[in-house]
């Protein structure tokens, strides 16, 4: 099991799912974490699980998403003209 620790920017206001409100502008950190599937050749991995940190003064919210309400949210920051993406990504 691993985790991958990443960060993305949002230049404007974003929802991720109808689950959460409306969520503003700025840097967010990510965790996804992972198992090894073995294989003869190679490794490869399955995401077991992927958490996006949202912090509000001095609380931090963690939220466990879908990563595809994660793509949707930033193609649609990206869309508008000024979305960044990922920022980094350390394992």
């Amino acid at each position: 099991m691993g985790t991958t620790r990443s960060a993305v920017t949002f230049a404007n206001p974003f929802i991720l799912n109808r689950d959460v409100e409306e969520l503003p502008a700025g840097n967010y950190e990510i965790e996804t974490d992972e198992e090894e599937i073995p294989a003869s050749s190679r490794s490869a991995f399955r995401r077991t699980a992927v958490y996006f940190y949202v912090n509000r003064g001095r609380s931090t919210r963690m939220l466990a998403i879908d990563p595809v309400d994660l793509e949707s949210a930033l193609s649609r920051d990206a869309e508008s003209g000024a979305g960044m993406g990922a920022a980094e990504t350390a394992r």
